[in-house]
C-alpha cells in the first residue's frame, strides 16, 4: 500500500525535515502519525500524496514509485490517495453538496453521475440533511465532515488526514474518529496525524508512528531496534 524505503526529504534554507525514515502502511491498516510541531508530520503525508519528492529514498504509493513515476502519472496518484486537512479548505460560497460537486468535476466524474454521487457521500459521513447548507452555517465537526466526504469524491484506497480533529471539541472529535474507523472496517487505509496524546492514550490498539525532529523515534508495530 505505502512504503517508505530510508526517505530523507531536504529543503534549501531549512535542511531536513524527514531523515532516513523506512516504514509499511498496509492494505487496511489504521495508523496514527504523531509528534510536536516540526516534527515532520506534513511533510510525510505530502510526500505520500505527491505534492513533493523524497531527496534520497523511495515512496511508493500502491504501484507508483517516487523514483520512476511520471509528471503525467501524479494525478492518477493522488486520486487513490484521500487528503483531510485541519483548516477545511472548503469554497464559502458553495453548499456542501457544490463543495463535494466541484471536487467530482474536477476529477472528471460524469456530470450524469455527481448528483447521485454527492448524496451518497454526503449520507456516508451522515450529512444528508446538510446539502444545500453552506460552512459559514455547519459546526466544525460537520465541515469536516464535508472535507472527508469531499476526500472520499475519487474513490480512494487510502485516507490522509492531517490533524483533523485540532480544531474541534472533545465530542467533534470522537465523532470524526468514528468515521475514520468505519471507514476503515470498510477496507479503506488511514493514517491520521496528530499531536493530541489523549486521543491516542484512548485507542491503546492503534498502530502509532512518533516522530521527532524528522526521524522514526517509534513504530508500535516494530522492535525499538527495528526502528532505529
Amino acid at each position: 500500500m505505502i512504503r517508505f524505503r530510508n526517505v530523507t526529504k531536504r529543503y534549501p534554507r531549512t535542511g531536513a525535515a524527514i531523515e532516513n525514515i523506512t516504514f509499511h502502511l498496509r492494505k487496511a491498516e489504521f495508523a496514527f502519525l504523531t509528534g510536536h510541531s516540526g516534527a515532520g508530520k506534513t511533510t510525510l503525508l505530502r510526500l505520500i500524496h505527491f505534492q513533493t519528492s523524497p531527496t534520497e529514498g523511495e515512496v511508493q504509493v500502491s504501484r507508483y514509485n517516487s523514483k520512476r513515476v511520471r509528471r503525467r502519472q501524479v494525478p492518477d496518484v493522488r486520486r487513490r490517495v484521500g487528503f483531510v486537512f485541519q483548516d477545511f479548505k472548503l469554497l464559502e460560497r458553495l453548499t456542501a453538496a457544490e463543495n463535494i460537486a466541484f471536487a467530482l468535476e474536477v476529477t472528471g466524474t460524469a456530470k450524469r453521475e455527481i448528483d447521485g454521487k454527492v448524496q451518497r457521500l454526503l449520507g456516508q459521513v451522515g450529512l444528508a440533511a446538510k446539502a444545500r447548507s453552506r460552512p459559514e452555517e455547519l459546526s466544525g465537526g460537520e465541515r469536516q465532515r464535508v472535507v472527508i466526504a469531499r476526500a472520499l469524491a475519487t474513490d480512494p484506497i487510502v485516507l490522509l488526514a492531517d490533524e483533523p480533529t485540532g480544531n474541534l471539541d472533545p465530542r467533534a472529535a470522537e465523532g470524526v474518529l468514528e468515521l475514520f474507523r468505519n471507514l476503515n472496517r470498510l477496507g479503506m487505509a488511514v493514517l491520521m496525524a496528530t499531536h493530541d496524546a489523549t486521543l491516542i492514550r484512548a485507542n491503546p490498539d492503534t498502530r502509532v508512528l512518533e516522530l521527532e525532529h524528522g526521524k522514526l523515534v517509534c513504530d508500535s508495530a516494530q522492535p525499538p531496534e527495528e526502528v532505529a
